[in-house]
């Protein structure tokens, strides 16, 4: 077979491959809301900064992974939301700023507010149906250690088994079976 006609057929079918992996479909916080009204669900939301080398990774790596991509779109309303964002943001009838949105590294009262004052990137607030926050997880991590927690929160075994516990017999998508 032509060289040129080889190329051509492995970067069409690459391209190919690509456009089907499933992605995280990233909502703002209003749409997510929005959505929400209209089928509860839990929510994801990643607190993020432009400048976070730790949360550009997770971006590249962890959301990426077709396995978290799918489950995540599937069970969460996922949210990008910007630590320093300059847009406001209205709550659950509270309007949140970022009170000084020119000084470097200034933080979003939103961002203040889900992160409890723990001003860490990356970290994911995960809500449940009603916008009440379930707890904040801090940090990068990894495709494989992250399917775990996403199902801990979607099977709601965080309210009867204690994590160390259900990590401990959790078989996922890598490398076993996935247990639910």
């Amino acid at each position: 077979m032509n060289t040129k006609l080889l190329t051509l057929l492995l970067v069409l079918f690459s391209s190919q491959l690509m456009a089907q992996q499933p992605s995280v479909e990233w909502l703002t916080f209003e749409k997510a809301s929005s959505k929400m009204s209209a089928k509860p669900k839990k929510m994801i939301i990643d607190v993020y900064t432009d400048w976070c080398g730790w949360c550009k990774k997770m971006d590249q790596t962890t959301f990426t992974d077709p396995v978290i991509a799918s489950y995540m779109s599937k069970n969460f309303y996922s949210v990008k939301f910007n630590a320093e964002s300059k847009d406001t943001l209205v709550f659950k009838g509270k309007t949140f700023v970022n009170p000084t949105p020119n000084e470097k590294r200034s933080a979003h009262q939103f961002a203040k507010a889900i992160l409890q004052g723990k001003m860490s990137y990356p970290s994911y607030v995960l809500m449940d149906e009603n916008f009440s926050i379930i707890t904040v997880i801090p940090g990068y991590m990894t495709a494989d250690k992250f399917e775990p927690l996403l199902h801990y929160f979607v099977t709601e075994s965080y309210k009867t088994t204690d994590w160390k516990e259900y990590n401990a017999s959790f078989k996922g998508s890598f490398g076993t079976t996935e247990k639910e």
